[in-house]
């Protein structure tokens, strides 16, 4: 069964539990996925009202992009799962196999590359929950403002589980760029998620 079939309870037990997956990762995309889904709630508050009429088109549109990344977002977590067995198995491998430094290479790329989609996607749901705390019904936008939270929160977790992996690369360039991409997207990110949260909640 997927991680994402699980029940809510399952998939919490599963994670509090002796095991690697779900992890950090998988519970990041989760986040994301649900962060998203409550801005395309917002519109589907909003689509067929009066008041709103002249921003209908743009709400529909935001919504049919919502509800690709939500599902993106989930296909993460059994992505993130998947990801992180061959470098489980790569730290098993005896210090004296010739082989163990290019095996251990490929896997923390392999393992650093789910949660990096995991920060960019999250990073565009961010982008499409302004519009939706913007343009939204007045009486569901604090459900934008959750649904940034909730997305910074899963740009943060991502971020983590980019670096914890780079840290450990040999190909120090490769790892400089993730590097230099996740500081710059957790930097412009954690930034607009506080504005969305910080202007709905003082509102």
């Amino acid at each position: 069964m997927k991680l994402t079939e699980l029940s809510v309870t399952e998939f919490t037990k599963a994670l509090a539990s002796k095991t690697s997956v779900p992890g950090g990762g998988g519970a990041s995309a989760l986040t994301g996925s649900i962060g998203i889904a409550l801005g395309d709630m917002v519109g589907e508050f909003t689509v067929g009202k009066k008041t709103y009429a002249d921003v209908e088109e743009k709400m529909q549109d935001l919504m049919k992009q919502a509800q690709i990344l939500r599902g993106k977002l989930l296909d993460c977590v059994e992505k993130d799962a998947e990801a992180f067995e061959p470098l489980s198995k790569a730290y098993g491998m005896s210090k004296d196999d010739p082989s163990r430094d290019a095996v251990m290479e490929q896997c923390l790329k392999d393992a650093a590359a789910v949660p990096m989609e995991i920060l960019r996607l999250s990073c565009e749901a961010l982008e499409l929950l302004e519009g939706f705390a913007k343009m939204g019904s007045r009486i569901m936008v604090s459900d934008a403002a959750c649904g940034a939270a909730l997305c910074r929160a899963a740009i943060e977790s991502a971020a983590m589980n980019v670096r914890v992996n780079t840290k450990l690369m040999k190909d120090r360039d490769y790892a400089g760029k993730l590097d230099e991409e996740t500081d710059e997207k957790l930097k412009q990110y954690t930034q607009l998620a506080e504005k969305i949260f910080s202007e709905i909640y003082h509102a």
